[in-house]
């Protein structure tokens, strides 16, 4: 296993001659397919309401081949996921992790030369069995997918933020867990947040610390204005504030899910993620850091 340590990237975006692409509806009609955002910089987001079980990825184009953030969940996901990058034709050569979780690492054993890259975190998670019964009670749709799903561990520890690729910088965050990684391409003024955002979806931060996360997002939303999170559709600074409002009133909530105050987050979808994330919020502040959720263990099947 590798340990890269580096801080040969600024993690400030550059402005691009042309300026950023903008956001707006055409990327609410995304579906299924690999899209452009930028020159050799492609999204892949999921058909359908945003949530758990449908998340996003990314690829980037560099001269020796490609490099993505995130590998989705399962074939159905992945599969079609790896074809239109294979498509490209050019190796994929690297996979950057945002998370440990199997929405995020699912497909890395798709991509079987590709290096590996997560936080120390997720490699330490990675490393463990996996809890595939978990894995089916969070996201029962897929439930039968799971038997063909083979994660693999991680290769590189990204230990502080490193110029991974001439147009990839990773960055060293957390919140969502305790360590997460993002991944910007500041020659467009685009981010991969994965883990780190959802946009029209609510978190789930069950290992995490919601008000950390909250903090963490200001350094976030000055990467770049045009933000790929890990569940929903492309946003920028706007849905950035929205995520940071809703997990600061969750660590506001003093342990109560029905203390969560109104927000934009009314309408998101997975509103059953409060509980989690508001006893996640109250255990952190007690000192109970190494506590999961009653709420989660439910959620997983586990209790």
């Amino acid at each position: 296993m590798y340990v890269l340590s580096g801080q040969e990237s600024s993690g400030r975006a550059r402005p691009a001659t042309d300026g950023p692409r903008r956001v707006g509806a055409a990327y609410a009609r995304m579906r299924m397919s690999l899209e452009p955002l930028d020159a050799g910089v492609y999204v892949w987001l999921p058909d359908g309401a945003p949530g758990r079980g449908s998340p996003n990825a990314g690829a980037v184009v560099d001269p020796d081949g490609v490099t993505l953030v995130d590998t989705l969940m399962v074939p159905d996901q992945y599969e079609p996921f790896a074809a239109a990058v294979e498509a490209l034709g050019l190796p994929v050569r690297r996979a950057v992790l945002t998370g440990s979780g199997v929405e995020q690492a699912g497909g890395t054993g798709r991509f079987k030369l590709a290096a590996v890259y997560g936080s120390r975190q997720a490699s330490v998670h990675l490393d463990q069995p996996p809890n595939v019964d978990s894995w089916r009670a969070l996201f029962p749709a897929q439930a039968e997918a799971f038997d063909d799903v083979v994660t693999r561990p991680v290769s590189h520890v990204v230990a502080s933020d490193v110029q991974l690729t001439p147009s990839v910088a990773v960055l060293v965050t957390g919140g969502q867990m305790a360590e997460n990684l993002v991944a910007v391409v500041p020659g467009a003024q685009i981010l991969f947040a994965g883990a780190m955002c959802s946009f029209g979806a609510t978190p789930l931060c069950w290992q995490g610390d919601p008000a950390a996360w909250a903090d963490q997002l200001d350094r976030l939303v000055e990467l770049a204005p045009i933000i790929v999170p890990g569940h929903g559709p492309i946003g920028g600074e706007e849905e950035v504030r929205a995520l940071q409002g809703y997990l600061r009133a969750c660590a506001a909530a003093g342990g109560d899910p029905d203390r969560v105050a109104p927000g934009p987050w009314d309408d998101w979808t997975d509103r059953d993620h409060d509980a989690v994330n508001v006893e996640r919020a109250a255990l952190v502040a007690a000192g109970d850091v190494d506590e999961v959720p009653p709420s989660m263990l439910r959620l997983a099947g586990e209790a």
